[in-house]
């Protein structure tokens, strides 16, 4: 993956740099047409398991969810020490009058008439240890975190008023280690990768027509035995190609969509684009059939062609995606939703990893000096890439039902565990209120 192009004038045909071997050492799945690719970060990170109502900053900062009033007696019993905070403009943070190291919970209370988010920050850096979101009024909810040396300030940013910032508690003499944290990221920060990965994109759009209309013409001249080796090298093109289907609109419903909410199912005149050919090719039905549907398709990746230049992708979004393209890639490729007959499912996920480095790439200065553990998650990928690639035998993909246990509990594992390392990703660059 070659070094990242940064800012708008990035050279179109650019992709950025793998990590680098020296840094991978570990430290001490865009939805298919049956489901939205909008969703929002926080709905996202519920799908790496554990239902999260705060979004913790990195792996290892607890922010549990509820509300109500803490049961003191309770929470006690957990061994830690608890120590009750204000939240109000008037009182941030107020009430943490014996600071200490160690693992700890605070129990945040909403005193206010406003819901409001809560950080714990560093006084000197911004830099944020644990964060809760959409405190109610009157409520009380626990955010766990371990603090080491240092100075700390609690800040609150109540609903439609300006941030406030709490006195500064500092912490001395202890060999406790903080626990991680990250200076939050801003949407002026995130547009320069976005431009880039933008220009990427363009330049995929370019080879994706090239490839789709080698697929028409194959189907058009009756060689279909050449349109199925043709149909895959365009398929993958477009799954690559992922962290932008949000921005393709009613295009990528048309492209690649499936049969979901489709009455008529493979039969419905609402199938189309990939997936549509692709059931044509492998279950035998004849090139006059198919020259509508092949033709239908190249139509489409033409016009996303034509449209791509005039888009805008949303800055805000750019680290959700790059969770989001993995995390779909378990949900619909490994359980087989989208195979309709060509097998390829896990070229599909080699090619929806692809996608990941290369936005993992454009993101990489902002993430490599926010998360400690960065290097791990070049490991992942390395890791995911190697198992997959075990699967390909010299551009035929072993069918998902053709897989051993341990093979099938392999992929399982590796693209999982990438799946919640991404997920870090999506919360570092959530854009938050600063002020």
């Amino acid at each position: 993956m070659p070094e990242p192009a940064h800012g708008a004038e990035a050279d179109a045909d650019a992709e950025p740099a793998p990590i680098p071997a020296s840094e991978l050492t570990p430290p001490t799945p865009e939805p298919h047409a049956d489901q939205p690719r909008t969703a929002r970060r926080r709905t996202v990170l519920l799908a790496t398991g554990a239902l999260v109502a705060v979004a913790a900053v990195v792996a290892g900062v607890l922010a549990a969810g509820g509300s109500g009033s803490a049961d003191k007696k309770a929470t006690a019993a957990d061994g830690l020490p608890h120590t009750t905070v204000e939240v109000a403009t008037s009182g941030c943070g107020s009430g943490w009058t014996h600071p200490q190291a160690g693992h700890q919970v605070f129990e945040l209370h909403n005193t206010s008439s406003t819901a409001a988010e809560v950080y714990l920050t560093d006084a000197k850096t911004g830099a944020v240890y644990g964060e809760v979101e959409g405190l109610a009024p009157g409520t009380v909810r626990p955010l766990g975190v371990t603090l080491g040396n240092g100075s700390y300030a609690f800040k609150c940013l109540p609903d439609d008023a300006d941030a406030v910032t709490g006195r500064t508690v500092r912490i001395s003499g202890s060999k406790v280690r903080s626990g991680p944290a990250a200076v939050p990221i801003t949407q002026q920060e995130l547009i320069p990768p976005t431009l880039a990965y933008q220009k990427w994109i363009q330049a995929r759009t370019v080879e994706l027509a090239q490839k789709t209309d080698v697929l028409r013409t194959a189907v058009d001249r009756g060689d279909l035995a050449a349109a199925r080796k043709a149909w895959l090298p365009a398929h993958l093109v477009y799954e690559r190609m992922g962290a932008a289907y949000g921005t393709f609109g009613d295009s990528d419903g048309a492209i690649n969509g499936t049969t979901a909410g489709l009455a008529g199912g493979v039969h419905d005149a609402g199938f189309t684009g990939f997936h549509r050919v692709e059931y044509g090719l492998w279950h035998g039905e004849s090139a006059s059939g198919l020259r509508g549907p092949a033709d239908q398709l190249a139509q489409d990746v033409h016009a996303l062609e034509r449209s791509w230049p005039t888009e805008r992708m949303d800055p805000a979004d750019t680290g959700l995606r790059a969770h989001e393209i993995l995390e779909n890639t378990v949900q619909f490729e490994l359980t087989g939703r989208t195979d309709y007959g060509s097998g390829t499912n896990l070229a599909t996920a080699r090619a929806n990893l692809d996608g990941t480095r290369v936005l993992i790439g454009y993101l990489r200065p902002l993430l490599k000096k926010r998360d400690a553990g960065f290097a791990e998650l070049g490991t992942w990928m390395d890791r995911a890439q190697h198992t997959l690639d075990g699967l390909d035998h010299s551009g035929k993909w072993t069918p998902l039902a053709q897989l051993t246990r341990p093979q099938r509990e392999k992929v399982d594992a590796d693209l999982g565990g990438l799946v919640e390392r991404l997920a870090d990703v999506a919360a570092l660059t959530d854009v938050r209120r600063t002020a």
